[in-house]
């Protein structure tokens, strides 16, 4: 499903007011979170900005920045850190910060988390909040990543998100944005109750950029991608066209990445995965022999097979070709958001790719 960019600004605000709407109960010192409407900063606020209350990560923010000037907020008990040395639990995590999206990050190895915010110091009412995730490993990190920004929706649509310059990856889109490198993930949602949904977009578009950069040159950790998303094709990619899953596809063990392509008229996926060692890779194969319909394919890799899958009835079937190289497997497909289950084959074949091409792309990767 799709989200429009309005609606995503005020689903995704919403997730992330949460961490300032559902806190614990005070208990002893504790501050009680401010209403929004007192979370507007007056003008000359970030001549003294405020500071990050968390030992581990408070290296990774500027206290400020000038154009547009934002800074931390001064209010206490503005930031707040949950799991490894922190004060918080990830048990809290739950309750206060991911709403119900929790498990969705805990899948991916989500370890700790700090969220806080920044504040306009020209005094217009603007406010950033800032998650900050921590995951125990890159692989679950950066697939976190690629499902905030491909999620459910095709790359090449004129609604997805954009690509920021940064280290590592980062992408903006309908008031929120997002980046990764190494363990981490940052998320960005930029709101303002003095503006109307266009204009929060818009004002977006200034703040959040400098500010994720400035955050993801502090992170440590490497910009490289993950293996196997590094074993995709680099031609033809779609910009953020990139889906990571740490753990499997099509029922294969091991990490996997799947590119998004598009190539004049033709669009196509291809998805690398990277099995333990070879022995697991000729497993994966075998599995994926197991489908309906699968035939071998000569001359492809030391194997290679092409098989037809449909998710479920009304779905459009989809010709994937597989291949086996040593412990890597590559998989070339058709793009099943190019593709109307109710057109004729004729119609389709204007997007998809044939046979011959698909084993040509596939021999290419695999030599």
């Amino acid at each position: 499903m799709r989200i429009a960019p309005n609606l995503a600004l005020v689903v995704v605000a919403g997730l992330f007011a949460s961490c300032t709407k559902k806190e614990e109960p005070a208990r002893g010192g504790d501050v009680p979170p401010p209403p929004p409407s007192a979370l507007v900063a007056k003008a000359g606020a970030c001549q003294n900005p405020g500071a990050v209350d968390d030992a581990v990560s408070a290296g990774f923010f500027p206290k400020s920045i000038a154009s547009p000037n934002f800074c931390v907020d001064t209010a206490p008990g503005s930031t707040k850190a949950y799991g490894a040395q922190a004060k918080l639990t990830m048990d809290a995590v739950c309750t206060t910060a991911f709403d119900g999206e929790c498990e969705v990050y805990k899948r991916y190895g989500l370890k700790r988390v700090v969220t806080l915010r920044y504040v306009d110091g020209s005094g217009k009412g603007g406010v950033v909040e800032v998650v900050l995730s921590q995951f125990d490993s890159e692989a679950g990190a950066y697939g976190m990543f690629t499902k905030r920004v491909v999620a459910d929706a095709d790359p090449a649509s004129p609604e997805a998100q954009k690509a920021v310059p940064t280290v590592g990856a980062a992408a903006i889109g309908g008031g929120r944005a997002s980046s990764w490198r190494g363990a981490h993930l940052v998320e960005l949602v930029y709101m303002n109750e003095q503006e109307a949904p266009a204009a929060m977009v818009k004002s977006s578009e200034a703040i959040l950029p400098p500010l994720l950069k400035a955050i993801n040159e502090k992170l440590p950790g490497s910009p490289e991608k993950p293996a196997p998303a590094k074993n995709l094709p680099e031609a033809n990619l779609l910009p953020l066209g990139v889906s990571f899953a740490p753990k499997e596809a099509f029922g294969v063990k091991g990490p996997s990445a799947t590119g998004f392509y598009k190539d004049g008229e033709k669009r196509y996926r291809f998805v690398a995965i990277a099995p333990a060692d070879e022995a697991a890779a000729k497993e994966g194969m075998k599995a994926l022999r197991g489908k309906g319909g699968a035939l071998p394919v000569a001359d492809v890799g030391d194997e290679a097979l092409h098989v037809v899958m449909q998710e479920g009835k009304g779905s459009p079937k989809i010709e994937w070709l597989f291949g086996r190289k040593g412990a890597r497997i590559l998989g070339v497909g058709d793009e099943e958001f190019a593709i109307n289950a109710g057109e004729p084959l004729d119609a389709q074949k204007t997007v998809r790719l044939v046979k011959d091409e698909k084993v040509a792309r596939l021999k290419a990767q695999l030599k």
